[in-house]
This record gives structure tokens, C-alpha cells and sequence, in this order.
């Protein structure tokens, strides 16, 4: 379930309840009982951990194979000099 983060325009309280998607958004503030809430906007965060993922496996999988193997054919061309 989704974390979302409320600000009551009439004392400033804010705060972060977990709601369902289908709840209906909240309208009266915890601490002064306004009428007044309005849901705040914030970014999502979230991390790639593990394999299988675009930055960890895939990204300069074709530039590490061709340089190394660049390097290799460097070395058996001095070597035959």
C-alpha cells in the first residue's frame, strides 16, 4: 500500500498515513480537526538491488567485452614484434 503524505492548510500539520488506492483521500487534520487537508505530492523512491537490472548488468556489457578483447589482440602484436 501506497504512503501518502498530507499537509492541514489551516495549523501546517503534516503527515504521512498508508492508504489503499481505493481509499478515499482523508479531510480532517489529526491535530486541530480542520477541514482543511490537502494530499501533498511527493517523489516515490526506490532502489535496483540484485541482478537482472539495466545499471548493474546490461549498461557497458558491450564496451567491457570489446575492450578487453582490444587489449588482448594489443598484447599478441607487441609480443610477435
Amino acid at each position: 500500500m501506497p504512503i501518502y503524505e498530507y499537509r492541514c492548510e489551516a495549523c501546517g500539520h503534516t503527515f504521512e498515513t498508508i492508504q489503499k488506492l481505493s481509499d478515499e483521500p482523508l479531510r480532517e487534520c489529526p491535530e486541530c480537526g480542520a477541514v482543511q487537508l490537502k494530499k501533498l505530492v511527493s517523489a516515490a523512491g526506490f532502489q535496483l538491488k540484485g541482478s537482472g537490472w539495466y545499471e548493474t548488468d546490461f549498461k557497458n556489457s558491450g564496451k567491457k567485452k570489446s575492450e578487453s578483447k582490444d587489449k588482448k589482440s594489443d598484447a599478441k602484436k607487441s609480443d610477435k614484434k
